[in-house]
């Protein structure tokens, strides 16, 4: 937390990202007489509760995942605008900022390409059985286990928007078979570019050998996946997260994996965050979990606090 005088502005702070590298900026804040408050945060986001709480004495939030409501929107006042750090923002009650004339700002094509590499990651884990292959190697044996090339693959990807589309990019360059799906026309140029060949989603669910869902979570979008589509799957289909927890119907992934509709899972988001200690996911030799890290990047982290804080400002008209 910064005191100034005769400050202007009162901004939260509340993305654990951009308050670990607060002392980067701090300068900027202050020549332009903006206090900023940092609270601490458990888990991965400000509850609707807390929030209702302090929204009141804000003119701006950089914020990550917090639950922006309607509620805590109307007790905010005196705020003039959001900045999501990041892309997502489905925890924001979008319907309401328009109502009360609050411009939200987010960084569209902001962690692309981080993202991208990890689905591709997790694609060439199961492709050539690298967990595998390291338990095996850490228990004493010398155990050649057969593996795939992503040649010999089929990719299906749920949503060919910006990271979409560089994973379309990237595994076409491994020479990987790759069917799309999207409720938004894709440009001829870019399904030509990468041989993409657009389908309907039962076609992609039950002719892919790995799932990625690279698409926004919406009201449409909200489990996407369910028991009805891991039935459509083939049994040596593997489902890659990497956008939103809650396009998958956790439950029935779990059912999914245990009874072998599908041959595994890789998942970066999870329904809720952080994932219970006692979730089943973390029990299957055939499930890779991260912690909602796809994004990492210290480059692109820093691209997108300076653009977080480029769009504050113009949000509070400061010149």
């Amino acid at each position: 937390m910064n005191s100034i005088k005769n400050t202007k502005y009162r901004v939260l702070i509340s993305v654990s990202f951009l308050q670990e590298d607060i002392s980067k900026f701090r300068n900027i804040f202050q020549k332009n007489q903006v206090k900023i408050d940092i609270p601490k945060i458990k888990g991965q986001q400000l509850s609707e509760k807390k929030l209702l709480l302090m929204i009141d004495k804000y003119n701006g939030i950089i914020c990550g995942d917090d639950i922006l409501s309607a509620r805590v929107l109307k007790k905010a006042k005196k705020l003039k605008v959001i900045i999501k750090w990041g892309t997502g923002l489905d925890a924001i009650d979008i319907k309401q900022t328009k109502k009360l004339n609050i411009p939200v700002y987010n960084t569209p094509d902001a962690f692309t390409e981080p993202v991208s590499d990890t689905t591709i990651a997790f694609m060439l884990a199961f492709a050539r059985n690298i967990l595998e292959l390291d338990r095996s190697m850490k228990k004493g044996k010398w155990q050649k286990i057969q593996g795939n090339s992503l040649s010999e693959k089929t990719l299906g990807i749920i949503g060919l928007g910006n990271i979409g589309q560089a994973v379309a990019r990237k595994a076409h360059s491994f020479g990987t078979r790759i069917l799309g799906y999207d409720i938004k026309k894709v440009p001829k140029i870019i399904l030509k570019k990468y041989n993409i060949k657009m389908v309907n989603k039962e076609k992609l669910l039950s002719k892919s050998d790995y799932i990625s869902l690279n698409c926004a979570l919406t009201k449409d979008t909200y489990h996407l996946i369910t028991k009805k589509e891991f039935k459509l799957m083939r049994p040596n289909a593997v489902i890659i997260n990497t956008a939103r927890g809650a396009l998958i119907k956790e439950d029935d992934l779990v059912e999914a994996i245990k009874k072998r509709y599908i041959a595994g899972a890789a998942l970066d988001v999870f329904e809720k965050e952080p994932l219970s200690k006692n979730s089943p996911l973390r029990k299957f030799d055939n499930v890779i979990l991260s912690p909602h890290n796809a994004n990492s990047s210290p480059y692109y982290y820093q691209k997108v606090h300076e653009n977080s804080i480029k769009k504050l400002f113009e949000g509070l008209n400061i010149k």
